[in-house]
């Protein structure tokens, strides 16, 4: 890694970087440097990161390191890991990575040792898992558990659900699972359609338990329960409470030995490491977790202690600030090529969106530059037939994160080999493209006559230059995919720091449950014709007659 270059306003140093590059192409980097996919890559934990499809050369990282360093990036990082408390707008430490070091040395927050709080609680989790599956934890008539829903929004939907998913083959308890998050009563029934009421833990996750949707879908799922089971109090011993707010899912109802805690600084986006995660422990079990706990551990690890330039988090977040900030490339593409990572892009849409997706900083004063990317993707292969016109030959230019996973269980090695030459085909075409001179030698090569040729060499040509990461994973283990999930935490940890922001609240989702509440207390008696806009006005008028 070069030395970082001085400058006295760092984010000026990446205009110049930028500036220096003149109108080269990133595919003319290559021919530049015949080492650039090495020099231009880091691996850590199983995960290979190939960021050398991105136009920066060596003078641009440099000045991104300076930029981290002058960001105090470093001093950042170890409050976050030493339980200062950086959520400074709620007061709070933020230490969803203690939740997967509880073997660690002491470490004490507000009195308390965190480490020993989550060790305990883990222990109960564990135990708990470990009966249910075994069958020693029976349902109300003496049979065994073959369902699981989990209630719950957000972090305590997203992140379960996301990871039971991508792990599946390491699913080993005959266990099926449903996640419920939407209060939409097509889904809400639809599931509850689905299952068998003897045979059916229901697991209600919430971090205050005042959650309207969540509360709305408990209080339903207890409701259909009871017919079964005779009374909500027998229901209720098909339930579960995962919370920050023992008292409240006492007041419910819930006995308190099925009431799993977590403390409040443990947020929602965070939380699949904290009993949030008891869902993921009945699929695959206590050791397969503690292996996710160790994937990510050793995430940690390694952002802790690797420097910039081999550091996979902070590599990942500063090519996003290159294309967010020097090239006004404002969104980032995930797209998995392996069908057991569909749900991922909608956990880290949350993940970065809800963390950074900010307009003030830490002052509260507004920001100079622009901040979180809007993140969305699906599975690869599905998007080349979908969005993937768009990324070629569309008038934005959008970054994208290749992921692929090298080893699978029981693979066709032939089904593999298709994947893999989609995914390493399309990055390749969004960096080379194709213009129009070529398009036009190839079909005049072809034979077409030059009128037709001309014409169409528009239509055929591709701009290219579109920036993307690789990362190729040996396996879809507990461990890797632990490594994995830390990997973009960090990585959107990194970019709020530089962007000076607090990554840890989320007040944005405040105003519209406040409205929400106003508004359905008026859809359950009379609209309010004073209050609100006059477009609201009218639609809650319509939407409550319909609802009569």
């Amino acid at each position: 890694m070069p030395t970082p270059i001085p400058d006295a306003d760092p984010w000026k140093a990446l205009n110049s970087a930028h500036a220096a590059m003149g109108a080269r192409r990133t595919r003319e980097l290559f021919d530049l440097d015949a080492a650039r996919a090495t020099r231009f890559s880091a691996e850590a934990e199983g995960i290979l990161l190939d960021y050398s499809k991105q136009p920066i050369d060596a003078q641009a990282l440099n000045a991104l390191c300076a930029l981290a360093d002058a960001t105090q990036l470093a001093n950042r990082r170890e409050a976050m890991f030493t339980g200062a408390a950086i959520n400074s707008t709620e007061g709070r430490a933020v230490l969803h990575t203690a939740l997967r070091d509880p073997e660690g040395a002491p470490l004490r927050v507000n009195g308390e040792d965190v480490r020993a709080a989550v060790g305990g609680e883990l222990e109960r989790l564990y135990a708990f898992a470990h009966a249910l599956r075994q069958g020693e934890l029976r349902t109300n008539d003496g049979g065994r558990f073959t369902t699981v829903v989990n209630i719950g929004i957000g972090g305590s939907d997203l992140g379960p659900k996301m990871v039971v998913e991508a792990l599946a083959p390491y699913a080993d308890a005959g266990l099926d699972f449903h996640f419920m998050s939407n209060p939409d009563s097509n889904e809400v029934l639809g599931i509850l359609a689905r299952i068998d009421p003897a045979r059916t833990l229901f697991l209600v996750s919430s971090k205050t338990f005042t959650t309207q949707d969540t509360l709305a879908n408990f209080r339903t799922a207890l409701a259909s329960m009871s017919r079964t089971h005779g009374s909500e109090a027998a229901a209720l011993g098909h339930f579960c409470a995962i919370t920050a707010a023992p008292a409240a899912a006492q007041a419910l109802g819930f006995a308190e030995q099925r009431i799993f805690g977590f403390r409040d600084w443990v947020g929602g986006r965070y939380s699949l490491w904290s009993a949030i995660g008891l869902p993921i422990i009945l699929a695959i079990g206590p050791q397969r977790f503690a292996e996710l706990l160790a994937g990510a551990r050793a995430m940690d690890r390694h952002f802790r202690t690797a420097p910039w330039g081999a550091n996979l988090p902070v590599l990942l977040a500063l090519t996003g600030i290159w294309n967010a900030n020097v090239l006004d490339a404002r969104t980032l593409l995930m797209v998995p090529y392996d069908a057991r990572l569909a749900a991922l892009p909608a956990y880290v849409q949350q993940l970065d969106m809800e963390s950074n997706g900010k307009g003030v900083d830490l002052a509260g004063q507004p920001l100079a530059r622009a901040s979180g990317p809007v993140v969305w993707g699906s599975l690869g292969i599905n998007g080349q037939h979908a969005f993937f016109q768009l990324v070629h030959q569309g008038t934005q230019r959008i970054p994208v994160d290749f992921i692929g996973v090298l080893r699978s269980p029981d693979q066709d090695v032939e089904h593999q080999r298709i994947v893999f030459s989609n995914m390493l085909a399309q990055a390749e075409a969004l960096m080379c493209g194709r213009s129009r001179d070529e398009v036009r030698r190839e079909m005049l090569a072809a034979g077409m006559a030059p009128e037709r040729a001309e014409l169409l060499a528009g239509h055929r040509s591709f701009p290219g230059d579109i920036p993307s990461n690789t990362l190729l994973i040996d396996e879809l283990s507990p461990t890797r995919l632990g490594s994995l999930v830390a990997l973009y935490e960090h990585k959107v940890f990194v970019q709020g720091v530089i962007w000076g922001i607090n990554s840890f609240d989320q007040w944005g989702v405040e105003l519209g449950k406040q409205l929400g509440k106003t508004i359905y207390q008026e859809l359950c008696s009379q609209p309010d014709r004073t209050a609100h806009d006059p477009s609201t006005r009218a639609l809650v008028a319509r939407v409550h007659a319909a609802l009569q």
